[in-house]
């Protein structure tokens, strides 16, 4: 059975969207950032400020490229896919969704200054512009498409029902 790869705009609810439908259907759930913190020792905003932005590039695609699970629901950081190889990796053995949320959410769950929340962008850059920029690359890269909802569970329920009704899972 193929791994659930979570993808979208930081602020999607990638992270709890994906705890809900890994025990949902009894997967096991990771989320990058997560593996980025415990690889590194250092936070997300951390990486940002003392390392720059290719540098946590570089180790979010390093760990999309070498993530090895089955069964699992990956929720990866909203930058994931901007490295090629990591989602051709990712996608070998999983099927990505695309949680896709309005602009207008996004923004209001967004802190002013976006590297407090960890975003991986270049500075000055604008969740706007972030968003145009992932948007086709979100669309490249997903197998499927799903409305992001009201409630975690409710979006999880979502995602497992498109994937029966395309006959991805049973």
């Amino acid at each position: 059975m193929k791994n659930i790869v979570l993808i979208g705009m930081p602020g999607t609810g990638k992270s709890v969207v994906g705890r809900a439908l890994a025990q949902r259907l009894d997967f096991t759930f990771v989320d990058v950032d997560d593996l980025i913190v415990e690889e590194t020792g250092k936070t997300l905003p951390e990486i940002l400020r003392t390392e720059g932005l290719e540098a946590f590039l570089a180790i979010e695609g390093r760990i999309g490229e070498t993530l090895d699970r089955t069964r699992t629901v990956i929720a990866t950081g909203g930058s994931m896919v901007l490295s090629e190889a990591a989602m051709g990796h990712l996608k070998e053995n999983g099927i990505a969704v695309w949680l896709e949320t309005p602009l207008s959410q996004i923004s209001q769950r967004m802190p002013e200054d976006l590297m407090d929340r960890g975003i991986a962008a270049p500075a000055g850059m604008d969740i706007r512009e972030i968003y145009e920029q992932r948007k086709p690359l979100y669309a490249k890269y997903a197998d499927l498409i799903v409305a992001s909802r009201e409630g975690e569970d409710n979006t999880a329920h979502q995602v497992e029902e498109v994937m029966r009704t395309v006959g991805m899972y049973q």
